[in-house]
Parts: C-alpha cells; structure tokens; sequence
C-alpha cells in the first residue's frame, strides 16, 4: 500500500494532526446521545499518545453554516473523549487564530487538544489555502482517520494534505481500507451491500460502481427518501433531493437491467405536510 499508516510514521515527540470524524448525534440536553465514532477513534489516538506524541484533534459537527453556533460546538465531544481517554482534552475556542495556535503551542507530549468545529468557519469546506496553512501549522505530521469524510475535499482532507510532507493514515482508516479491498476481488455470494446517508449526490458513484458486484442493495437513511419519491411515495416535508429525482429514477432503472435488487423502507413515516400518509416503495 502506497499510503502510510500510523505505524509506519515518525511520531515520536513529535505534534501530530489528527483528522478525525465526531460527527456525532447529540441529545436535547447537548450530550453526546451515541458515541460510536468517538470510540473507533481510540486506537489511533491512544497509540499516538502512547509515543508521547503532542496530539491535535480536528473533526466537524452538524451544519453549522460557516459560522460559530453554540448547539455545534465540540465542547460535549471533547468531555465524551476525555471520559473515554481517562485523560484531559483540551477544547480550542476557534480551529484556527490566536487561541487555538496558543492551545497548541502549549501541548505537551502525551496530551490531546481538540480544534473547534471545522466548520465555524466557511473555509473548511471552501478548500481554503489559507485555512490549510493555518491547521497545516499545527502538524508535524498529519494523520487521516475520518473514512467518513475522506471524500470530500476540504482544507482539513485534501488542502492539509499537500502541505505536511509527513502523512499518512490512522488505524481505524486503515481497517475501513482494508475491509473494502477485500471486496474488490471474488466474493461470496449472495453479496449484499447496505448504503446510508442523507444524500444521493454522495453516494450514487459508489451505488452505480456497486451494481456490477452485489445481488442486492439495501438503501437506508434519509438517501432512500429521494428514491422513494422517485418511485412516487409521498415525502411530506422529509429531507428529499428534488433535483436528484431523475437521477434516482436512472439508478433505478440501471439496477433492474443488472438484475440488481434495490430494497428500499417498506414503510416510511414523511415529516408532516399536506399528507399524512406513509410512504410505500
């Protein structure tokens, strides 16, 4: 593999960047309501650490907009990862300015920062070379551990990236890669594939690469509501992409040609509109 991973870098005392994914659901009362992410994340986090590594964290939450917004803030992820870790994590006021390069200059070896949502800011999602620069400051090496979010090219993924020369990927990427490379060989069968997601543009490259390998797809999370009116059901004000319909309705048809079962919910309940019938597939 062409890609390092963390083992394979020089870490030793030395501050590493970690991309990670605590994109996480939060509870009414702004807890961490699953912590799932957070704990895939350990292993990476806890061998940096173990190398006496200065450790800096920088992850995304919600759609904040591009501007600061206290229900986005990482202050509940960084209390859910302290608890996990038994170790202090200390939460930047803002991903890049005075305060968090102050957080980070003064992290010492064997201790965790955590940048604040990424996306306070429109520059993370922007690619913005001078948003880059300023995370890319924080590292000696940088680490990508956020599968998740790995195909989006953003400064904290792709801008990042071609300014630390020392990189590489975490343990947790590591085993996602892995994983998926299995399947790019002879698999046993009945081979099926469950896809979720919010949105159809995200994911409709891997669905239509998926069709001449699987027996069946299972489509789940808010993505399958775009399919379900594209079948006709009735979404009420549920998340759909209505510019996404036609899109759906090709897929779909690609999939009935390659013999491929598309299995989407049986029964949905719409957010509440001018219908308050379920949708069927």
């Amino acid at each position: 593999m062409s890609i390092k991973t963390i083992n394979e870098l020089d870490i030793d005392g030395r501050r590493v960047f970690i991309r990670v994914d605590f994109n996480v659901p939060l509870t009414p009362a702004g807890g961490v309501a699953e912590d799932s992410r957070i704990r895939d994340s350990l292993p990476t986090i806890r061998y940096a650490l173990e190398k006496g590594a200065r450790v800096v964290l920088a992850s995304h939450l919600g759609r904040p907009k591009g501007k600061p917004d206290p229900k986005f803030s990482l202050m509940p992820v960084a209390q859910k990862l302290a608890e996990l870790l038994g170790a202090e994590v200390l939460l930047t006021d803002e991903p890049v300015g005075d305060g968090a390069r102050k957080v980070v200059a003064d992290l010492k070896a064997g201790r965790v920062a955590l940048l604040e949502n990424l996306r306070f800011t429109p520059a993370e999602e922007a690619n913005d070379d001078t948003f880059a620069k300023g995370l890319a400051s924080y590292a000696d090496v940088y680490v990508n551990d956020a599968f998740g979010t790995a195909h989006r090219a953003h400064a904290s993924t792709t801008g990042i990236a071609k300014l630390v020369a020392n990189k590489g990927m975490g343990l947790l990427m590591e085993r996602e890669v892995n994983f998926l490379g299995k399947l790019l060989g002879e698999v046993e069968r009945p081979f099926i594939a469950i896809i979720g997601g919010a949105k159809v543009s995200d994911k409709i490259g891997v669905l239509e690469n998926l069709l001449g390998r699987v027996n069946q797809l299972l489509i789940g999370g808010a993505m399958a509501n775009t399919f379900l009116k594209a079948k006709g059901g009735r979404m009420g004000r549920s998340l759909v992409e209505e510019d996404k319909l036609a899109l759906a309705r090709s897929f779909l048809k690609k999939a009935e040609v390659a013999n491929v079962e598309v299995l989407l919910p049986r029964d949905a309940v719409p957010h509440p509109a001018s219908s308050r019938r379920p949708a069927r597939s």
